[in-house]
């Protein structure tokens, strides 16, 4: 069970990248007031969690409703979380992890980020979306699982929200190249655990493989 928590907290933590959101955040914000940055900030890490919340609780029932088995879903979430990887190896901006750059004017002309692009899809973008399914699974009626992933998304929000809040000292302690650095080797990580999935989806659709 605590592997599981920790593997799972693992996976999240280096999709939703806290520390990486903070150059982004800063820049989203750069014209706010303090007390603005703070709302901003609490208020999409809610609306997120929000989203994840219910992709967790209603993640099974959803798989099945759209007759998709396991295995399928731990394959093609291998694939793009693998491509997501390679985004954050390459310290590039696509619009799996961040927002394209017609998203960023449109962004820039906003004074209330908090639901876009903070939300979605810097928070709970593609990558955290099937992040939290490939969790729960076709084990949404065991509640201990359940938990755990609530667990997981809850915990990980809550070091997201701590970097949002302090995004300016983190870039004057790190700057934008630190915290390029520290995503790339964030894509390392998570460019293994894409490849796991997609060898477990393997195994499970194809028993020979």
């Amino acid at each position: 069970m605590n592997e599981l928590l920790l593997d799972s907290f693992i996976l999240l933590f280096v999709v939703v990248d806290p520390i990486g959101l903070a150059p982004l955040f800063a820049a989203l914000t750069q014209d706010a007031t303090p007390l603005q940055r703070r709302r901003i900030a609490v208020r999409g890490v809610l609306i997120a969690g929000g989203i994840l919340l219910v992709f967790v609780i209603l993640g099974d029932a959803l798989l099945r409703a759209l007759g998709i088995g396991l295995a399928a879903f731990q394959i093609a979430g291998g694939v793009l979380l693998f491509l997501l990887a390679v985004d954050m190896l390459f310290a590039r901006h696509s619009g799996l992890r961040s927002t394209t750059e017609r998203e960023q004017k449109e962004a820039e002309r906003k004074k209330d980020i908090s639901v876009f692009p903070l939300a979605i899809p810097l928070i709970a973008g593609p990558g955290a979306l099937t992040t939290v399914l490939l969790m729960v699974g076709e084990q949404g009626d065991n509640s201990v699982i359940v938990g755990a992933a609530l667990a997981v998304v809850v915990l990980v929000l809550a070091v997201t929200l701590v970097s949002l809040l302090f995004a300016a000292r983190v870039m004057r302690v790190i700057g934008e190249t630190g915290a390029n650095v520290v995503s790339r080797v964030f894509g390392v990580v998570l460019a293994a655990l894409a490849a796991q999935y997609i060898l477990d989806g393997l195994r499970a659709g194809l028993p020979a493989f």
